[in-house]
């Protein structure tokens, strides 16, 4: 009896057998959590105390001070220089808006030099050899521009080639009404000296007192005590 029984357990008739761990399952997990994590705090220390044998990490912060102030001085170097380079700019381009200017003025003087010497020429051509005739007004012309604002022009020459120098002065006048009621009025300062040798060209611009209509613009060119010529330009 004894020996089926143990030739039973010996087959594949024999009784299913389990076995069973003296540990529940969660405790198995935490014990496999805290190795794993004992094994990752080992593991690190041991990364960090290579890179101190190595030498790694010794001077790491030291340098990264370092880099971070010159990266800032670079910047600001870059800042500075883009300053410069920009006030450059600013500089050559104001620079070049003058050079045009004056290279415009200059064109403007010299087309202006051209036309006095082609106005002295037909004024020569048109003097008489040999005459006597003092300094003479030969054109006066006046404009209103406003309300307020009058502009006028004057051209006084002496008709005797290689003339004298001619000293004398001009009075304009302006004549007129004021609210219906008769006005003259003067240069301001009173006569304006005169002094040239061939012809003198002079325009002015005049400030007119409220409600004053002008009519008439008189010129007189005095040497001494003498009135050399006179002209009257009417409005």
């Amino acid at each position: 009896m004894k020996f089926r029984l143990f030739r039973r357990r010996l087959t594949i008739s024999s009784p299913r057998m389990a076995v069973r761990s003296p540990f529940p399952w969660p405790l198995r997990w935490m014990a496999g959590a805290v190795m794993l994590g004992f094994s990752a705090a080992v593991a690190l220390w041991a990364f960090e105390f290579g890179k101190d044998i190595a030498g790694l990490d010794r001077h790491a912060k030291e340098e990264l001070t370092q880099l971070r102030q010159e990266v800032g001085s670079l910047r600001a170097e870059r800042d500075k220089a883009q300053s410069i380079a920009n006030t450059s700019a600013s500089l050559l381009t104001a620079e070049k808006a003058l050079q045009e200017k004056m290279l415009s003025q200059l064109k403007q003087l010299e087309a202006d030099n051209h036309s006095l010497r082609d106005d002295l020429g037909f004024f020569e051509r048109l003097l008489p050899a040999g005459s006597t005739e003092v300094a003479s007004i030969r054109s006066l012309q006046a404009e209103v521009l406003s309300d307020t604002q009058l502009k006028w022009q004057l051209l006084v020459i002496q008709p005797v080639k290689n003339a004298p120098t001619f000293n004398g002065k001009l009075e304009l006048t302006l004549s007129g009404t004021q609210m219906g009621k008769p006005w003259t009025m003067s240069l301001p300062g009173g006569s304006q000296v005169l002094q040239f040798k061939q012809y003198h060209r002079i325009e002015g611009v005049l400030d007119l007192p409220p409600q004053a209509v002008v009519k008439a613009v008189t010129a007189k060119v005095i040497e001494g005590g003498a009135v050399r010529s006179v002209q009257t330009f009417r409005l």
